[in-house]
């Protein structure tokens, strides 16, 4: 969830959501320097959010749907513990 914090990496993630893009179409839709992107695809990449796909000279980048299948998960038990405990008024003792 850190990895989608920062605001370029969320952009960069809708904007794979919709295609597979290479860095320079990233550079072009986001109007940040190359090397900023490459760093956030890295983290991305490492992050399991991201494959890649070598094409000629260029790498393309997607999004890897059962890494955000499974983040999806995690949240959705996220919130349903918050609902039972909150259902429940269950707060720890103060000693």
């Amino acid at each position: 969830m850190k990895v989608l914090a920062d605001p370029l990496r969320a952009r960069i993630v809708t904007l794979l959501a919709g295609e597979a893009l290479c860095t320079c179409h990233l550079v072009e839709e986001t109007g940040a320097k190359q090397t900023n992107i490459s760093n956030h695809l890295r983290a991305l990449r490492e992050a399991g959010l991201v494959e890649t796909e070598p094409c000629g000279r260029f790498t393309y980048y997607r999004l890897r749907p059962d890494a955000l299948d499974a983040l999806a998960a995690f949240l959705g038990e996220l919130a349903d513990a918050a609902r039972a405990a909150r259902a429940g008024d269950r707060k720890r003792p103060c000693t």
